[in-house]
């Protein structure tokens, strides 16, 4: 592979440094002369003379290079070297004395990473020590005990030669009382890159640097106007406050000529913080709980706005999908490639909505650039025409002696854009020890020397990161990426350039089968599982969205969930993956049984007809509509509704209300009836539970209604006799009052003969009151038993209890 390319072009040498070389060498004669008449030494004593012998341990004396300056020096130039020296043995080293070693060129890629790798190793080869008046002396260091040094040397002194690395060693000599004589107890290589005059073709080198987050924002918003987000922790915030890793990461990038590559999901996080957001189970009174830090939010966005105003972006699909994952285990579940166009859809509008830059979604970047052919054809499904491979896992091309540029036509239109496997690796790990930060710099600018110089070939050079640099990792990469933009070698370009820059024809590209894709990337990929709970979910969401009136408000949020379900910084972490998308679900679910029906209990229907109420429930704040409540008989030979089976009323509910549907039902038989009630939307799908009673039908037949006619038809004779046996009583007790008084009358009369003056004083027969039966009928008088009724049936539309 052409990562691996062990030749380098060298570029010729001025003159006077070719001159001054040959003159040391010319100089060194005598002394060489006389060694040879000392008794044979050992090949690696003969290679270096100057350099003292290795301890007979595995290095007692820890060296680190803490920093070296400047990285790539020039004519003129002073190269400082500092750090510490660390006594890890159990003896006292005295006579201590640090030095700098210039040793041979390192004219291949290869080279270096064997360096690299065997940096403290004491028995490796070192080369001559630099004058002893740049070297720091130690009387003594004692066990466990650290001490600084710092090595100051005119790059004019280092007598470098022809351009490329060198290897720079940093050696500790000194005595031990078991072993009293000088030797090397522990050396630090690091590369030293010379090219002082500028190059007559620069590599154009594009660094990706990204602004991604792991998901914080969860489905769930308050039922406010604003629809207050809820995150499901507050460690964003710490990561864009002053310091953070995503502040870090801004503050740096500001000042240098990078591609900025953006998960649109962090910046609409973020902008929800700046007005107010909410963690469950904090404590209400906190303000962090309910979004203490709005101020932060807004000072970090207007950072990045600055940042990348006049800079290239690229917009990642919404949530920064695990494209690997989804190619492997999500195509084969239905609708998973939908969710992939809808992030890649809404990318660019948010980050120009937030940013106000215009973004570019033409580059899909797998996890570490690792592709096969399915990889691919997912990448680009959803409208990106190049994808971001990486050169370890893409084949370079056949017998080439370098690296070859980076885009690669690999069919359909698409490219693949192939970034430097070493360049892009080499900030991983712990970059908070000063020593580890120092060598990832030098070793960048080496490996990118060596590159510029395998070919006069113009080429175009890409540098992917991992996706979330620490704050150390940050300030690493910032340092080897400001040294290498003011290198004589190299200059910046765009990603977008970088993509169209003329391919190498010799440069391999066939697409990796899927067999050669990285065991450990696939152990890391979300399960088929994973897809089938979002499509799952994704269901639930498109049967409830149908009967909102609002429904932006639900299919927003929901949607950017889902797509947050798939991200790729789910790796690693599949318990939280889990717990994640299942609250999506839960809470969906949640929401979706806020519009339901009643539970009724059993109903007695006394009569032909009457009418069963079925009620609505809409706990949720907005208004549903586009619902079909149908009640359902399972008997209709007995119970009928509204003359059939069943009947359908459409059903539009306030948020926060409930609507009572009456139905008119028909009995045919005395029974008992099982009667459905179930909401559908209006495409036919069921939606909620249903609801299930009994109606006990009690039919009132003809017969029962003649006897109870015939009934009522004898109270009423015997309320007729009795009245008129009343009557008859009645006029008998007149008539013997009539007799009483004409005997009275004619006593009277006889008694006027005697006394007339009496006689005119008595009224007369004419103005003698009413006889009873003429006189009116009195309060007094009883009443009869009961008042007429009608025979008929009585009416419908009876009204039952539930």
């Amino acid at each position: 592979m052409a990562e691996a390319a062990d030749f380098q072009g060298t570029s010729p040498s001025p003159a006077r440094r070719w001159l001054r070389r040959t003159g040391a060498v010319l100089a060194g004669t005598p002394l060489l002369t006389g060694l040879l008449q000392l008794p044979a030494a050992s090949p690696a004593e003969a290679a270096t003379p100057a350099a003292p012998r290795a301890a007979s341990d595995d290095g007692s004396v820890a060296v680190s290079v803490d920093s070296l300056t400047p990285g790539a020096p020039a004519e003129g130039d002073t190269v400082t070297v500092s750090g510490t020296v660390t006594n890890k043995g159990k003896k006292t080293v005295t006579d201590a004395s640090v030095g700098l070693r210039v040793g041979s060129l390192l004219d291949t890629r290869s080279s270096i990473d064997t360096v690299a790798k065997n940096s403290d190793d004491i028995g490796s080869p070192v080369g001559a020590e630099i004058d002893d008046k740049y070297t720091e002396k130690f009387s003594k260091l004692t066990p466990g005990v650290s001490q600084p040094y710092t090595i100051s040397v005119p790059a004019d002194e280092l007598d470098l030669g022809q351009d490329g690395v060198y290897d720079l060693s940093v050696t500790l000599t000194g005595e031990t009382s078991d072993q009293p004589w000088e030797q090397t107890l522990g050396v630090r290589h690091t590369f030293l890159p010379w090219q002082p005059d500028e190059a007559d073709a620069k590599t154009k080198t594009t660094f990706m640097w990204p602004l991604i987050s792991p998901v914080h924002m969860t489905a769930e918003t308050g039922s406010d106007e604003e629809q207050t987000p809820v995150f499901h922790d507050d460690e964003l915030a710490e990561e864009i406050s002053p310091g953070g890793r995503l502040d870090r990461m801004v503050t740096l990038g500001k000042d240098l000529d990078v591609t900025w590559v953006i998960d649109p999901d962090l910046l609409a996080s973020v902008e929800a913080m700046t007005t107010r957001y909410e963690i469950p189970g904090e404590n209400a009174d906190d303000k962090n709980a309910v979004g203490g830090h709005q101020a932060v939010a807004k000072r970090w966005l207007t950072e990045v706005q600055k940042a990348v105003a006049d800079k290239e972006v690229v917009a990642l699909p919404f949530g920064d999908p695990d494209l690997a994952s989804l190619a492997h285990h999500g195509t084969s579940v239905t609708g998973s490639l939908r969710h992939l166009k809808e992030a890649t859809d809404v990318a660019a509008g948010t980050v120009e909505s937030i940013l106000h830059v215009t973004a570019s979604t033409d580059f899909a970047w797998p996890v570490e650039g690792a592709v096969d052919p399915s990889i691919i054809k997912v990448s680009t499904s959803a409208g990106a025409d190049k994808v971001i491979t990486r050169g370890d896992t893409f084949e370079g091309g056949r017998d080439l002696t370098y690296t070859p540029t980076a885009p690669r036509p690999i069919g359909g239109g698409t490219t693949a854009v192939v970034a430097d496997a070493r360049l892009s690796t080499v900030f991983d790990g712990d970059m908070t020890r000063a020593s580890a930060s120092t060598q990832a710099v030098q070793r960048f600018l080496a490996q990118s020397l060596t590159l510029a110089l395998q070919t006069d070939r113009p080429r175009s050079v890409v540098i992917a990161p991992q996706r979330t640099p620490s704050a150390a990792q940050a300030q690493t990469m910032a340092e080897a990426i400001g040294a290498l933009q003011d290198s004589t070698w190299s200059q910046p370009q765009d990603l977008t350039a970088a993509a169209k820059s003329k391919p190498d024809p010799d440069a391999g590209t066939e697409v990796p089968p899927a067999s050669a894709y990285p065991k450990s990337l696939r152990k890391q990929e979300l399960p088929r599982s994973a897809f089938e709970q979002i499509a799952r979910t994704q269901d639930k969401l498109d049967r409830f969205k149908v009967i909102l009136s609002n429904p932006s408000r639900v299919v927003t949020p929901f949607g950017r969930a889902l797509n947050r379900g798939m991200a790729a910084s789910w790796r690693g972490r599949p318990a939280e993956a889990a717990i994640y998308r299942s609250g999506v679900e839960a809470y969906l679910d949640t929401l979706s049984s806020q519009v339901r029906l009643i539970e009724k209990s059993d109903t007695k229907l006394s009569g032909r007809s009457a009418t069963i109420p079925v009620t609505v429930q809409n706990n949720l704040v907005q208004g549903v509509e586009h619902l079909v409540l149908r009640l359902t008989s399972t008997n209709p030979t007995r119970l009928e509704i509204d003359g059939n089976a069943y009947e359908e009323q459409p059903i539009a509910v306030s948020g926060g209300h409930s609507q009572s549907v009456k139905f008119t039902t028909n009995a045919n038989a005395n029974g008992r009836a099982t009667v459905v009630a179930q909401l559908y939307t209006q495409d036919g799908r069921p939606y909620g539970q249903p609801v299930t009673f009994d109606v006990k039908v009690t039919e009132i037949t003809a017969t029962v209604m003649l006897v109870i006619g015939g009934g009522v038809l004898l109270l009423v004779l015997a309320g007729f006799r009795m009245y008129t046996q009343r009557k008859r009583a009645a006029a008998r007790q007149a008539e013997e009052r009539e007799q009483e008084n004409a005997a009275d009358t004619a006593d009277a009369d006889a008694g006027d003969a005697k006394n007339p003056e009496a006689s005119e004083r008595r009224p007369t027969q004419e103005s003698a009151p009413d006889t009873p039966e003429d006189a009116p009928e009195q309060p007094s008088d009883p009443a009869p038993d009961t008042a007429p009724e009608s025979a008929d049936p009585s009416g419908t539309g009876e009204r039952v209890d539930r």
